[in-house]
């Protein structure tokens, strides 16, 4: 096996991993929470590979191969190298403290020029204020009508609302996946053949597997803070809130962008309206919780940015912007 392929298949296994581990979380951690007492692992875990091999498939058959979904057109594709390969590690690693990494920054930026790099921060910072501005109006004028610290849903009309999530998590996991494949397919061939990708579809499918059986892992504790999320009302509409945000910046233009900056701003949003629109519930309570997410993304955006830069400059890799 030609050196390059065998780091393009070790970037791949990890990125398929880190992607999973750290990103899904985002679109699955609601339905995990608010559905592991209830529903054994495999059946939610069958749901959930089932929305990725069919998203997988037909992106392959409408963008002529490329998983994609056409977020690389930007990014050039090159032969992997063991740095690009190093990227993906760095995200395992910081998975397994818990941190809400932005993949898109992590492993995309590594193959992006300076200038992508910088289009892409943009358009996440952009993300993070819509999320959070969208997600507090909402949340203000929903707390008129229900409260989310408890679960009032009725016991007749929860059998609903659990249709209506599992629906909700379907179309945000298959508006997620356009997105955030290209962190995991920028280690594949942009047109790929059919054997590879039943094979791709097997190895996510499998890591997914492993994320549902650990009900979600330590970065799951990010959902598990915020008010009623194990709700199941509660967690479809954080869940049709989150997918429309992306649908949005997905039409805007096929620059990738950090979901993970969407997915916090979505939950900060919400959290300082519920906090707002309720005396008892103390915003000093609120703004640690807020605050150590945001801490957690710089953190992410920092090691993201050092790793960069030491491709960039101390490698010479990508070449920086001109």
């Amino acid at each position: 096996m030609d050196i390059h392929n065998l780091y393009a298949l070790i970037g791949f296994m990890l990125a398929a991993y880190a992607v999973i581990g750290n990103d899904s979380v985002q679109t699955l951690g609601t339905f995990i929470a608010s559905n592991t007492r209830i529903v054994k692992w495999y059946w939610l875990w069958l749901a959930a590979a089932s929305v990725l091999a069919a998203t997988l498939i037909y992106g392959w058959v409408a963008h002529d191969g490329d998983i994609s979904f056409g977020r690389l057109n930007r990014i050039p594709e090159m032969k992997v190298e063991w740095y690009h390969a190093a990227a993906p590690l760095g995200l395992l690693l910081l998975t397994r403290f818990g941190i809400p990494v932005s993949t898109t920054f992590l492993v995309l930026s590594t193959f992006a020029t300076g200038v992508v790099l910088q289009d892409m921060l943009v358009k996440s910072f952009v993300g993070y204020a819509v999320a959070a501005a969208s997600a507090y109006a909402i949340w203000i004028v929903l707390s008129r009508f229900i409260n989310e610290k408890f679960n009032t849903v009725k016991r007749e009309h929860r059998t609903q609302w659990r249709v209506a999530q599992w629906m909700a998590t379907g179309f945000l996991w298959f508006t997620w996946l356009t997105h955030d494949m290209a962190n995991i397919a920028v280690f594949l061939p942009r047109q790929l053949p059919f054997w590879m990708l039943l094979g791709a579809i097997a190895i996510l499918c499998g890591w997914l597997a492993c994320i549902f059986k650990n009900h979600g892992g330590k970065i799951q504790k990010i959902i598990l803070e915020k008010t009623g999320s194990r709700f199941i009302r509660s967690a479809t509409i954080i869940d049709i809130v989150y997918a429309l945000i992306l649908l949005f910046f997905k039409e805007l233009n096929d620059l990738p962008m950090s979901t993970t900056w969407v997915f916090v701003g979505v939950l900060c949003g919400r959290e300082l309206a519920i906090a707002t629109a309720n005396p008892a519930y103390k915003l000093g309570y609120v703004f640690p919780i807020i605050g150590k997410d945001f801490l957690k993304m710089m953190v992410g955006l920092a090691v993201s940015v050092a790793i960069v830069l030491a491709v960039h400059y101390g490698t010479g890799g990508t070449p920086a912007a001109p």
